[in-house]
């Protein structure tokens, strides 16, 4: 019977996660397994290399982000669910901060191209279930026009990220006044633009 893991693959990508932070660059398997108190041999054991633990690390990062900016997206009422999405950016950008800047550094920083067959697979589910939840949206707001997706996409994803990228790029926190002027753009100008359709 073998000895026991002592550690599990979840304190290696908070490992991971802490060093990817200020950019991919950091995240080797040496410096995970020293920022874990483990041998690199526990981190080979997990993943058979640096790019499979990079694109574990993404899975991983974009399922905590996507699991309440989907429910978001789900409300019933467009508004809500477009108020809602916007509103999880920043709120779990608060509580996630590194990982807010994992996501910020985007895929590609992260050896997408070198990533095992199974997570470049889980990462293009996650991107297509963000894609129809996005355009079941465009559909059930009022117009229902290809146009609505662009806007959505806006209001939601590009607009409270440019505050979170400011802010969390300086170094800084992101201001409560974030989520009032967040909550306007998605309610009142995506609101007014869609209606003038």
């Amino acid at each position: 019977m073998g000895r026991p893991a002592t550690h599990d693959t979840d304190q290696l990508l908070d490992a991971a996660l802490a060093l990817a932070a200020t950019g991919a660059e950091g995240v080797t398997v040496a410096a995970v397994a020293r920022a874990a108190g483990a041998p690199s041999g526990s981190v080979y054991h997990r993943f058979a290399s640096r790019s499979a633990l990079l694109g574990a690390l993404w899975v991983r990062t974009v399922a905590s982000f996507q699991g309440g900016f989907l429910a978001a997206l789900g409300e019933h009422e467009p508004e809500a669910a477009r108020v809602g999405a916007a509103a999880h950016v920043l709120r779990w950008s608060r509580e996630h901060p590194e990982a807010a800047m994992t996501l910020l550094h985007g895929a590609s920083a992260y050896d997408q191209d070198g990533w095992p067959a199974e997570l470049t697979a889980a990462a293009e589910a996650q991107a297509a279930a963000l894609d129809r939840a996005l355009a079941l949206l465009a559909t059930r707001t009022p117009g229902g026009r290809a146009e609505n997706l662009q806007l959505l996409t806006f209001v939601t994803i590009d607009a409270p990220y440019a505050i979170v990228r400011r802010h969390l790029r300086a170094g800084q926190p992101i201001p409560a006044s974030a989520d009032e002027m967040i909550e306007r753009c998605a309610r009142t100008l995506a609101g007014a633009a869609l209606e003038a359709r």
